[in-house]
């Protein structure tokens, strides 16, 4: 059973590793209003895979429907069945776009003030098990944040990050993965307090600055103001 966003983020985008595709593409979009905890959770996950006709998209959105392959221990395939009906119990949506050996992009969206939204989860851990993925030569990570705890935009591709860690799989880079992921979610915080501080020290010196003006300090106040 899935208890967060990320748990549903993580089946949809395994499906599309195990799709025979190549490249597989994950975008996280988090929007929030100016309303306290009004916002919108949404991800869209694509492929370059072996895609569906529109019969196989039909016995995707079945829940009980399985063709034993892909995951052969399933009596019942509840991956996008059970996405779309969290999606639209929360007051979300989806959608589902796909074409036979071409590829599929599923999409979904969820109300982060509607009380059925499960919780977000870990976001930096789910991005390390995506990278993970056996399967997909590349696989690349796009993440927005637009209010709330502040602006995020970054991106991230499998191929880089193995060229700089090495074998992902092994202990010391697997540290270092999980390190480096949770510092892109923590830096635009660091560098708003960071900001915020700075303006703190600025004001402060131009106090500073502006009592020696009064007292005939005029050429290190016009100083401040060139910085």
């Amino acid at each position: 059973m899935h208890f967060t966003l990320c748990d549903l983020v993580t089946d949809i985008t395994q499906n599309a590793a195990e799709s025979g595709a190549s490249r597989v593409e994950l975008e996280i979009r988090e929007t929030w209003s100016g309303a306290p905890g009004a916002g919108e959770f949404r991800f869209t996950v694509r492929d370059n895979g072996k895609g569906m006709s529109p019969e196989e998209r039909g016995r995707a959105l079945d829940p009980f429907v399985t063709d034993g392959e892909k995951h052969p221990n399933r009596k019942v395939g509840l991956g996008i069945p059970f996405l779309i009906q969290t999606a639209e119990q929360s007051g979300g949506g989806w959608e589902l776009r796909s074409e036979k050996g071409r590829g599929t992009a599923i999409s979904a969206w969820f109300d982060l003030a509607n009380i059925d939204t499960p919780p977000q989860g870990d976001l930096p851990g789910m991005f390390r098990t995506i990278l993970l993925f056996a399967g997909p030569e590349e696989l690349s990570i796009r993440r927005i944040r637009q209010g709330g705890a502040g602006d995020l935009d970054y991106r991230c591709r499998k191929t880089e990050l193995a060229e700089a860690l090495g074998d992902l799989e092994d202990a010391g880079s697997l540290a270092l993965l999980g390190q480096y992921l949770k510092s892109l979610e923590e830096d635009e915080d660091e560098d708003e307090n960071n900001e915020t501080a700075g303006e703190a020290d600025l004001t402060n010196e131009e106090e500073r600055e502006n009592g020696k003006n009064d007292a005939g300090g005029t050429e290190k106040t016009q100083g401040l103001q060139k910085k």
